[in-house]
């Protein structure tokens, strides 16, 4: 299973403008085809593009990610419409000169939170959706829904708030109606990076926050973390397994249940072998899962985030989500086992969920370090 694009972009390419150049679906195009043609044979399950969201909001919106341009409230509207032409270029490209060769399969992944309503109030619940619409639904509704295009609701509350900000138009790139087609059903699976929950609201305090273009500006909601929940190392990441459930539940509603590729779902901690805060993660999120599962929902595949520790972008080497533990201090990075790493292990090869099953002396002698 390979990923053409997560987040490495040529410099030569960025200093052209990067996802903002609308030249770059055809940049991403010449690539893929040098991907297919190379590696067509043997790659059967193909990614065009790992996270759009944090592609877009994060480098070019914001100052999370790279390039950090901070073109709030434009440059990640700029990115999102040639991103999602580039991957359906690739799919297409795939689907009508390489499929018929090679039988291979080819999707894309995006990140989803769930955004739960923080109280039962209508105006909470319409905020929650609107969320999903900016943060999940703005790459899922062109490729996955019906109708295709960028969600009605994101549609217009950009549209509204560029007209009150002085703007001639939109600041959301519309789509033709050719792209439109273009894009839509362009994906042979949903693939979904999933870890965690958030409680959504609407008022006056978040109406009145933003009097400049912005993300979250446009969406007209805040958003925030119950204290209650279980922490992880990273401060975005709280332990709510419902959550998942209730995500699987929302895709399969949106988009007349398209088959799930799980390609990331994990837990931060800071170190050590004795995990079982990230056991517990797994188990719980794992049985959240099947909870969706048996209502319907066609997940195909779950994958585990991470095999090992590995860089974090912005957060270096502080927050580690592996199933191995890796000691960066070493030269030869030594990769040790951690307690997880034995009972995620045990769950893949008896292929049952046992919240009881204590690795054996033995193997907890090893992850203890004696």
């Amino acid at each position: 299973m390979v990923t053409l694009y997560h987040w490495d972009l040529p410099q030569r390419l960025q200093d052209l403008g990067g996802w903002a150049n609308p030249h770059i679906v055809d940049w991403f195009a010449d690539y893929a085809r040098v991907a297919f043609e190379q590696f067509g044979d043997r790659v059967k399950y193909w990614i065009t593009m790992n996270e759009p969201k944090e592609v877009c909001y994060q480098g070019y919106g914001e100052v999370t990610k790279a390039p950090i341009l901070n073109a709030k409230g434009i440059g990640e509207y700029m990115c999102a419409k040639n991103l999602l032409l580039a991957h359906a270029k690739a799919f297409h490209m795939y689907d009508e000169e390489y499929r018929g060769t090679y039988g291979g399969t080819i999707g894309i992944t995006l990140s989803g939170s769930w955004y739960e309503p923080a109280s039962t109030s209508e105006d909470d619940f319409e905020a929650a959706d609107d969320r999903y619409q900016f943060e999940v639904g703005k790459y899922a509704h062109p490729i996955f829904s019906k109708s295709g295009d960028f969600p009605p609701a994101m549609k217009n509350r950009i549209a509204e708030k560029s007209s009150e900000q002085g703007f001639p138009r939109s600041r959301l790139p519309e789509f033709t109606e050719e792209e439109i087609e273009y894009v839509r059903g362009t994906s042979d699976f949903f693939g979904l990076n999933h870890y965690t929950t958030y409680l959504v609201y609407r008022n006056e305090s978040v109406q009145n926050l933003y009097d400049v273009p912005s993300f979250y500006g446009d969406s007209d909601t805040g958003a925030y973390q119950d204290a209650e929940w279980e922490d992880a190392a990273s401060v975005w990441l709280k332990v709510v397994p419902w959550g998942f459930y209730k995500l699987l539940g929302k895709i399969r509603e949106y988009y007349d249940n398209p088959p799930v590729y799980v390609t990331e779902n994990g837990f931060s901690s800071t170190g050590g072998l004795l995990d079982d805060d990230r056991v517990n993660y797994y188990r719980t999120y794992l049985s959240a899962m099947l909870d969706a599962m048996e209502e319907g929902s066609d997940v195909r595949l779950y994958t585990a985030w991470s095999l090992m520790d590995n860089f974090e972008w912005m957060y270096g080497y502080m927050d580690r989500f592996g199933l191995y533990e890796v000691d960066f201090e070493s030269p030869e990075r030594t990769r040790t086992p951690r307690k997880s790493a034995f009972v995620y292990k045990e769950i893949v090869r008896s292929r049952e969920l046992d919240f009881s099953y204590e690795p054996n002396t033995d193997v907890m002698t090893i992850a203890e370090g004696k």
